[in-house]
This record gives C-alpha cells, sequence and structure tokens, in this order.
C-alpha cells in the first residue's frame, strides 16, 4: 500500500512541475486527496486538461474530494440502512 501511494504521490508531483507548478502546491495536493486513485484522477486530469492557473488544479482536487465524500456517505447510508432492515426483521 505504501508503495502505490509512494508511486502515486511521485506521478502527482512529476505532472505537477512539468506544468510549472511549485512542489509545495504537489505536496499539498497529495496530502489533502489522500489515496492513491484520487492521486492518479488528478495526475489524469494534469496531464489531459494542462491547467495554467494553480486555483483550477485546487478546483479540480477540491471536487476529486468532494466526489469522495459524497461516495463515502452514500456507502455510510446503505450500510446503515441494511443494518436497519436486518434489526427491523427481527422484530417481526
Amino acid at each position: 500500500m505504501d508503495n502505490e501511494w509512494s508511486m502515486a504521490k511521485e506521478e502527482l508531483m512529476t505532472a505537477m512541475t512539468q506544468l510549472g507548478f511549485p512542489e509545495a502546491l504537489g505536496n499539498e495536493v497529495a496530502k489533502n486527496l489522500g489515496s492513491p486513485q484520487a492521486m492518479e484522477r488528478m495526475t489524469s486530469y494534469l496531464y489531459y486538461v494542462k491547467p495554467k492557473k494553480a486555483e483550477l488544479v485546487v478546483d479540480e482536487m477540491l471536487a476529486i474530494c468532494s466526489e469522495i465524500a459524497a461516495w463515502k456517505e452514500k456507502k455510510a447510508s446503505i450500510a446503515a440502512n441494511a443494518n436497519y432492515n436486518r434489526i427491523r426483521e427481527k422484530e417481526f
């Protein structure tokens, strides 16, 4: 897992610096995204869109984080609903 994370961060950092963004921004983006999958998604964005402004990079990072949070919330809701249904089945 650590190797996967390190490789994803390295690829993200390479993409960031090739586009002329400071390494510090790349580190913050990687830290906020957190997972290798999120970093890979951001790296793809950087290579395909080639944003010129740091604001666009940050906006995409926030969009990815928001989608991940919504996905986690949905999964938690599904699990809570399944537990609720199991409890209800035991009552009847």
